[in-house]
């Protein structure tokens, strides 16, 4: 992770932030030595915030499963989501 003071962002921001889309990870912003914001591309943001996404419903399914919740085999699952995709094209 890049390590970058907050006069970095104010003295050059287009090089900051060419910064963030090359190296595609949060940049942590210090403030008298001190952390004090994490910076990082729109897109990476939006990556992160699928991967959280999914990994919690990764964690209630998990949950599910060891509850003993009945599963569905893979062509049910298709046919449940073929039936939501034709649906909302109507």
């Amino acid at each position: 992770m890049k390590i970058k003071p907050s006069t970095t962002i104010r003295q050059d921001y287009n090089g900051f932030s060419r910064l963030c889309h090359e190296i595609d990870e949060p940049v942590v912003l210090t403030r008298n030595g001190e952390a004090d914001l994490v910076v990082m591309s729109y897109e990476t943001f939006r990556r992160m915030d699928a991967r959280i996404k999914l990994q919690s419903k990764l964690m209630v399914a998990e949950k599910q499963i060891a509850e003993g919740a009945q599963l569905l085999d893979h062509d049910e699952v298709m046919d449940r989501i073929r039936r939501k995709i034709n649906a909302a094209k109507e």
